[in-house]
């Protein structure tokens, strides 16, 4: 449930850095499969943190990354257009764009098909995505990939989890570069106070902020920061999810 807490317009010192790291839009070879069914059964949830895909907007447009791409969890959120290519046999026309929502581990007890292993640079696409690109006998088929910006509708959205002690933060929905490099979160008896990567997309810190409003500062992979100012009422708890109100 996303509740009615709207964050305010920033103001003072909100943090509304321009990016220093331009995104790499080059094309670069890898490989696809697909996993999971045509209703995206089994790419819920997952690595990054996420939960229940469609309600967070993503819907079957994701991927599992390999390791050579997941980047310890740090690519999570990214976006990227992939095309089929140098298949005939097995590659339709047109390129989808997908978000990064979960890993692909690795097998290194298999001697073949090992497509998620190091160095691998490799895409397990939801099904619905991978038949938008190759036929289904083809299994797994080479592609072409970029990064490209996130479009996302609406607001960023936090998710608070955790307890008072452990306080967890998911952010979600995320436009622009899409992948979060650095995180804060302020309460409105306190500064700024950096968040350590916890795993996935989840972002902690041990400072009680319970009975605080809460306001965060993200920093996406580009280096473009922006301020969500109290998103979270003094009434917050956890479990509940806050709409941001802007976007990358």
């Amino acid at each position: 449930m996303i509740y009615g807490q709207v964050a305010e317009a920033p103001t003072g010192d909100v943090a509304e850095a321009p990016g220093t790291d331009s995104l790499d839009g080059e094309w670069y070879d890898a490989r696809a499969t697909f996993y999971g069914d045509i209703h995206g059964g089994e790419t819920q949830q997952g690595a990054c943190g996420y939960g229940n895909l469609f309600r967070q907007g993503y819907g079957l447009a994701t991927a599992a990354l390999s390791t050579a791409l997941f980047n310890d969890g740090y690519t999570c959120g990214a976006c990227y257009e992939i095309t089929c290519a140098h298949d005939p046999q097995w590659c339709l026309p047109g390129s989808i764009k997908i978000t990064a929502t979960n890993f692909c581990p690795p097998n290194y007890t298999k001697t073949h098909d090992i497509w998620c292993n190091p160095p691998q640079k490799h895409f397990d696409l939801s099904l619905a995505m991978f038949l938008k690109i190759a036929q289904y006998k083809a299994g797994v088929v080479p592609v072409r990939y970029r990064r490209v910006p996130c479009v996302k509708k609406g607001g960023v959205r936090f998710e608070i989890t955790g307890n008072p002690y452990f306080l967890m933060i998911l952010p979600y929905n995320v436009g622009g570069a899409g992948d979060i490099k650095a995180v804060q979160v302020k309460g409105n008896k306190t500064g700024w106070i950096t968040m350590r990567k916890n795993w996935g997309q989840h972002w902690t810190t041990n400072v009680v902020l319970t009975g605080q409003q809460l306001s965060f500062r993200v920093t996406t992979s580009d280096g473009v920061t922006k301020d969500f100012v109290n998103v979270a009422p003094k009434t917050w708890g956890f479990g509940q999810t806050f709409n941001g109100r802007i976007n990358f």
